[in-house]
């Protein structure tokens, strides 16, 4: 099997269980032979999609009903393949057709870690490493957002938009070109310390109150970096943090 297609690709090798690996390499091959063609298979996505990624669906929904009246954009730090950016995308689509001024950005290397720091290296995930979580989905991204704007209103202004690179230099360098740049909704799923911090340093400022700021790896054991950057930049306790009964791990806080 190629690299590429590997169903246990980023599985944790620690915490998975032989039942969790057999589902994912059982449902690789549902997919590929069930009836229907590819976009027939899209059309009733719930027979192939796994529990946890409906439920991470399901979550980002919630989320951004609680913006839908906050001015801004929507900010996500951390794209890898590009589902939760193009969550974010759909649903505006749907719920807001004309808000045109709400943009989709995705800010990615799309080659993993440029690094870890100290305040990473008690993680137990093994992809905290230079490196960790590589997917370069830069040009597929690209293929799907040009079919998005097939499908929905004031298509010729642009929506979604990918800013590749070291978020550390493609974070400062785009609000420098658009100083405008209100935020509604920053979405932080980069994972480690460093960028996590400079997502909050330079966003932050322009969320509104009512904004909110979500979290996919806060608390968590795996990826302490963005727990250590939020106790450092923000403060835990000036953030009223609430979750979804039914997802363990994305949170979220409104602005007050």
């Amino acid at each position: 099997m190629k690299r590429h297609r590997d169903p246990k690709r980023f599985q944790e090798l620690k915490t998975t269980t032989e039942r969790e690996t057999e589902y994912r390499i059982a449902l690789e091959k549902y997919i590929a032979k069930s009836i229907g063609s590819h976009v027939e298979k899209m059309q009733n996505f719930t027979k192939y999609a796994p529990r946890q990624s409906i439920t991470k669906f399901l979550s980002r929904y919630e989320i951004f009903k609680k913006i839908l009246s906050v001015q801004g954009s929507i900010v996500e730090c951390g794209v890898l393949f590009g589902g939760g950016l193009m969550t974010w995308a759909q649903l505006s689509a749907i719920f807001e057709p004309v808000n045109y001024q709400r943009k989709i950005i995705g800010f990615d290397t799309f080659a993993g870690f440029t690094g870890i720091t100290k305040e990473d290296r008690t993680g137990t995930s093994e992809l905290v490493k230079k490196g960790g979580l590589a997917v370069d989905s830069y040009e597929d991204l690209k293929e799907s957002i040009r079919l998005y704007d097939l499908n929905r209103s004031l298509s010729h202004i642009n929506k979604v938009i990918l800013v590749r690179g070291d978020i550390k230099k493609t974070v400062p360098r785009y609000l420098k070109k658009n100083p405008h740049t209100v935020v509604s909704l920053l979405y932080i799923d980069v994972d480690v310390y460093e960028p996590t911090v400079v997502a909050l340093r330079h966003f932050v400022p322009r969320i509104p109150k009512g904004g909110i700021i979500a979290f996919d790896e806060l608390n968590a054991e795996t990826f302490p970096g963005e727990t250590i950057a939020v106790l450092k930049e923000i403060g835990i306790n000036n953030l009223r943090i609430q979750r979804f009964p039914f997802d363990t791990f994305i949170s979220y806080a409104i602005l007050e």
